[in-house]
């Protein structure tokens, strides 16, 4: 969507009964001082460095989909070099989960096969353990030769600079990889938690995204721009009003960038970017907004950000096509999950 030269508002069709909803586009933006309150989020984060060390065909499996997030405590006794038998184990479980009448959505007199595989290069540090990827395939029972499976189902844990006081204060036997992504049926997802539970005696639990996190995601993508043409970026709030009120609030790249670019001129870190930059960039949306509609974003919730290198909401789904820039947004979603081990 093309930003205009004045701020139009136009009320969205199809609201939700109940709710409110909201559409603006913004343009010519200036920077106002201002700070943030930020819940449990690092002071600093490295700038975004393009990626090409890892395989292309293993990051399309990554690239373009919506995963769901949650956070997973390490795993007893995993080992990277039994994938093939895991492979068997977990299909064998969920044979034996249809046999018992819990429905599985992988299609009806359907075969299926379970591949783990491991996606080398995502690591950063010697302690990060290297991702794991999952996937479901089903095929018909009486399909051609030849023909091509349908995945169903797919899956990955990672750990990409992971906490190394909290990693090298593990015992041996356990293998940190917090961060687990989803894409399938909640059927089949809870049936692959429940194998890794009992299998590595581990915890699973959802991983939302407060707006601190999505702060992060909007300035990572937003420093982009230069070399990779972020086309859009786009926020949503909801305002705690009666009935609850959803913004949405698309600026134009280029200037999102001048905004961006004029906090970081100063006093900047040059490998690096501070919280203290984020807060004064999405100050600088609010106060521009709150110029033209006399609206204060900050007293509601940022739920949703945006770009053409990828999307993130609170309820913790997020999509990366950026696949360039996988590492930093890898680095703060570990992070995160990581939050939230049990002490």
């Amino acid at each position: 969507m093309e930003a205009q030269k004045s701020a139009t508002m136009t009320p969205r069709t199809n609201v939700a009964s109940g709710r409110r909803s909201l559409g603006f586009e913004k343009t010519n933006l200036r920077y106002t001082p201002g700070q943030l309150t930020a819940l449990r989020i690092p002071t600093s984060r490295r700038k975004p460095n393009t990626r090409n060390d890892i395989d292309p065909e293993q990051l399309a499996y990554i690239a373009n989909i919506e995963w769901k997030l949650s956070y997973v405590t390490p795993l007893y006794k995993f080992r990277h070099t039994q994938l093939v038998l895991y492979s068997k184990q977990l299909s064998a479980f969920i044979v034996a989960e249809k046999q018992k009448g819990i429905a599985v959505e992988v299609g009806p007199e359907m075969g299926f096969k379970v591949v783990f595989s491991v996606v080398l290069g995502m690591t950063e540090t010697d302690e990060d353990a290297e991702t794991v990827f999952i996937k479901i395939c089903s095929k018909p029972a009486f399909a051609v030769e030849g023909s091509a499976v349908k995945v169903v189902w797919s899956g990955w844990f990672t750990c990409v600079n992971g906490n190394l006081d909290y990693m090298r204060s593990l015992p041996s036997d356990f293998v940190s990889l917090p961060l687990f992504c989803t894409n399938g049926p909640e059927s089949i997802t809870a049936l692959v938690k429940s194998w890794f539970t009992r299998m590595f005696d581990c915890y699973f639990g959802p991983l939302s995204l407060n707006s601190s996190i999505l702060q992060w995601l909007g300035a990572l993508w937003t420093e982009c721009h230069p070399a990779s043409n972020i086309r859009y970026l786009k926020l949503a709030w909801n305002l705690p009003t009666l009935p609850p009120l959803d913004i949405s609030y698309t600026v134009h790249p280029q200037d999102a960038w001048n905004l961006w670019s004029s906090i970081r001129q100063n006093d900047s870190m040059e490998d690096g970017i501070s919280i203290e930059e984020v807060r004064r960039f999405m100050k600088g949306l609010e106060s521009h907004f709150f110029r033209h509609f006399r609206m204060h974003l900050s007293a509601g919730m940022l739920t949703r950000i945006c770009t053409s290198l990828g999307s993130a909401h609170c309820d913790g789904t997020i999509k990366i096509t950026g696949t360039q820039y996988i590492t930093p947004v890898l680095m703060l979603l570990t992070e995160c999950a990581q939050l939230k081990m049990p002490i």
